[in-house]
């Protein structure tokens, strides 16, 4: 558009409203998406990392993830998903309460496996991360077989 086309003082007007619509909304939605957040709950674990350490095959090994609802409304787990199918996640399915502690247990079962480990468990809910992520790991080995004597002893009686 040439100059001079804004020289008159209606279109100048007329151009300045309707930059400051615009201006305006950005700051509307962008105050809208911080009030969103803040109405949502907020979860705090104490730790999402576990390390069972040495466990032996066959033997399921336990641990619970602590975590606090900081937020001002009610938190809802609603699915706790474990990588694979040697985890079982066992967690709150009833609404916690601003402030309020809850857990999480993961069960570990290692079977025949042997080795170093590392198994993810995805935790969904309505706070404002959306999903968390937690993580045990560990190094499992054989049981230990109790030691046999090869050298029998008779002690006596015949048989």
């Amino acid at each position: 558009m040439p100059i001079h086309y804004f020289r008159n003082k209606n279109s100048m007007k007329a151009i300045k409203v309707f930059f400051l619509l615009i201006l305006s909304s950005v700051f509307m939605f962008a105050q809208e998406s911080t009030k969103k957040d803040e109405v949502k709950p907020v979860i705090e674990f104490e730790s999402t990392v576990h390390d069972f350490g040495k466990i032996y095959q066959g033997k399921p090994a336990v641990c619970e993830f602590v975590f606090t609802n900081k937020g001002k409304v009610p938190l809802v787990l609603s699915n706790v998903q474990p990588g694979c199918g040697c985890t079982t996640p066992e967690w709150p399915r009833e609404p916690i309460m601003p402030g309020q502690k809850a857990k999480i247990k993961a069960i570990y079962n290692p079977g025949t496996y042997k080795g170093q480990f590392g198994k993810g468990i995805t935790v969904y809910s309505n706070a404002t991360t959306g999903t968390v992520q937690l993580t045990i790991k560990g190094t499992v080995e054989e049981i230990p077989t109790e030691p046999h004597s090869p050298v029998k002893i008779d002690v006596g009686g015949g048989f």
